[in-house]
């Protein structure tokens, strides 16, 4: 997986379909979502991230995670 080839305001979907957020950028080894994309409850208002290492693919627009939307963010 080449990680230059994911850019800012790329969807993040999980295996299950689930979009996950969209791409604030990459930094290191992770993938930092936008603050407005990602989170819900008290996890609502800052950023998360996505190991790349769960990237399985990038289609177009949208980076596609091997695990679940709902574990990704959790890793």
């Amino acid at each position: 997986m080449d990680a230059s080839r994911i850019r800012e305001h790329m969807k993040v979907i999980g295996a299950d379909g689930a979009e996950v957020g969209v791409v604030d950028r990459v930094e290191g080894d992770r993938i930092k979502l936008t603050k407005a994309s990602s989170g819900q409850g008290s996890h609502k208002g800052h950023h998360h991230f996505v190991p790349l290492r769960l990237v399985a693919d990038i289609d177009g627009d949208n980076v596609r995670l091997s695990a679940n939307g709902s574990v990704a963010v959790t890793m």
